[in-house]
């Protein structure tokens, strides 16, 4: 004959193990959002600081102009925003969203939408409508020659970052919670079996657990009664290094850190503030990350605020890029370029960022006496 309270004992005790796992383990681990939002912030944040450093200049017969549009771009493009602020808002939703639109509303102020719709066509121009610019929504439209369309790349890189993040926030998340468990204090509670029984002893052995665990939580010295039908005992769980798990973690964030640098074009040594070859990274960094992302900009305000007669007559927008070298450290190349010839006063200036000059000897050229024929003499003179 089959003992009903036997297998009501084997549910029981099964009952019982299900609930001494950890379900954490096989709950699907959180996504770390915070580090990836830290990791796009840095990077982000990191160019947005070089282009809003940048000067932007009109450059008309030779010389730069100073008008609206120089007060525009580099002083105050609206009533709300320095140019600082605009173009590091620029920089994030250019990253973050792949385009941005700059619209010029009546009193000339440049204002960066915050939503629109965009209508494209194959042989006319572009329509922007139902542009939102801090909740206000403008009710008419505007062509794409009416505005400063720029996009970042082909692709959005977004979904890029979002690929990568996933193993790396599935792999950071289990990393945590495995961290966590180290060094974790874990302790069990035996209840005699007669008090376990009544409601009262549940009760009482609940207040019982949440006096002691407050206890210990608050004090550096905590002292757990013994109570009557009542069994503590603590299970220290002392198999982590506490250096070595933030270590781990620190890895792994910088890992996925230098991925989205990666992507976006900045050097991880200019990031972690590293010293050795900073001039090299630094000169990369320009090259091939600031200059072309400048260049979106020009392109679109040159095709966009500049007529084309006035564009192909030498007018055009340039942008003096932030340097790591000052003026004295080119102090030397100057010299010798001026000294052998190869470029005059005015032209050198031209090259650094500086307006030319009306003085005759800025557009003369000079080779010193040092820079001679090998045949001859030191006057000039060929020896014989």
């Amino acid at each position: 004959m089959i003992n009903i309270g036997f297998l009501d004992a084997v549910f029981k005790r099964n009952s019982e193990l299900e609930f001494l796992f950890d379900y954490d383990i096989f709950q699907e681990t959180a996504n770390r959002v915070q580090m990836k939002r830290l990791a796009i912030n840095t990077c982000v944040s990191f160019l947005a600081r070089t282009i809003a450093q940048s000067e932007f200049r009109l450059k008309k017969d030779g010389k730069y102009q100073k008008d609206e549009l120089y007060y525009r771009l580099n002083v105050r493009p609206n009533k709300n925003q320095t140019a600082s602020t605009f173009w590091q808002t620029v920089v994030d939703k250019l990253i973050n969203e792949n385009e941005c639109l700059i619209i010029q509303a009546d009193d000339e102020d440049l204002l960066i939408a915050d939503d629109f719709v965009h209508s494209k066509y194959a042989v006319y121009e572009d329509t922007f409508s139902k542009v939102v610019v801090n909740d206000f929504e403008f009710k008419r439209s505007y062509k794409q020659s009416e505005v400063l369309h720029l996009r970042y790349s082909n692709e959005k890189l977004t979904p890029l970052i979002d690929s990568v993040y996933k193993d790396y926030g599935d792999l950071f998340g289990r990393v945590l919670e495995s961290q966590k468990r180290k060094n974790q204090i874990r302790s069990t509670v035996n209840m005699d079996a007669n008090t376990a029984k009544t409601k009262d002893g549940v009760s009482k052995l609940q207040e019982f657990i949440n006096k002691m665990y407050g206890a210990i939580g608050k004090n550096e010295i905590a002292i757990v009664p013994q109570q009557p039908g009542f069994e503590y005992k603590e299970h220290f769980s002392g198999s982590g290094n506490g250096i070595q798990s933030v270590d781990e973690i620190n890895k792994l964030t910088d890992g996925f850190l230098d991925k989205v640098a990666m992507a976006i074009g900045i050097p991880t040594g200019l990031l972690y503030g590293e010293m050795a070859d900073i001039s090299g990274e630094m000169q990369n960094y320009l090259t091939f990350t600031v200059k072309p992302f400048l260049k979106k900009i020009k392109d679109e305000v040159n095709g966009k605020f500049i007529e084309k007669k006035d564009y192909l007559n030498g007018t055009h927008l340039d942008a003096k890029v932030v340097s790591h070298q000052s003026i004295f450290d080119l102090a030397t190349a100057i010299d010798k370029l001026r000294s052998s010839g190869i470029m005059n006063g005015n032209e050198i200036r031209t090259e650094i960022g500086m307006d030319i000059v009306d003085i005759p000897f800025m557009e003369e050229y000079f080779i010193t006496k040092n820079y001679t024929e090998m045949n001859s003499s030191e006057g000039g003179e060929k020896e014989e």
